[in-house]
């Protein structure tokens, strides 16, 4: 691990703590050259999942896809990082709890719905309108009287 401040590629590790539920490490580490302490985190990666588009076409997982998707309906709502690394865990769990090299997309969708649901309404609809793809207001409000009656 590379010192932020100096050249040095030794650093040793001071102190390590379980971080989002035991899925990810972090650790304090110290600049064997120069002293500075600064910390890294560790975490589990999705590797070998294909997503299966709906048009058939397949990608490989990326976290960065599926971030971005959310953070899009998340635009001016307010949440903590933290919060929305747990959700992201959250996620990536259950995919991984599918235990399958092949995904849908639109299970990923769905999982990703029913975590965005209990995270942030607004932003559940938000998303719900471009994964739905709603092709009219009446199927919106639906939608909207369905959160309601869950709240």
């Amino acid at each position: 691990m590379h010192c932020p401040i100096c050249p040095s590629q030794d650093s040793k590790v001071i102190d390590s703590r379980l971080t989002h539920e035991g899925y990810a490490i972090r650790r304090r580490r110290e600049c064997v050259k120069c002293q500075y302490r600064f910390s890294t985190m560790e975490e589990i990666e999705l590797l070998d999942i294909t997503v299966v588009k709906n048009d058939g076409r397949r990608e490989v997982y990326s976290r960065k896809k599926l971030e971005s998707g959310i953070l899009h309906s998340l635009t001016k709502r307010p949440y903590t990082q933290e919060n929305f690394d747990k959700m992201i865990h959250s996620i990536e769990r259950k995919i991984q709890k599918k235990n399958r090299k092949e995904i849908p997309s639109a299970e990923i969708g769905d999982i990703v719905m029913t975590h965005l649901r209990r995270f942030d309404k607004v932003a559940y609809i938000r998303f719900a309108s471009i994964y739905r793809a709603f092709e009219d207001v009446k199927k919106f409000q639906k939608e909207v009287r369905d959160l309601e009656g869950r709240v």
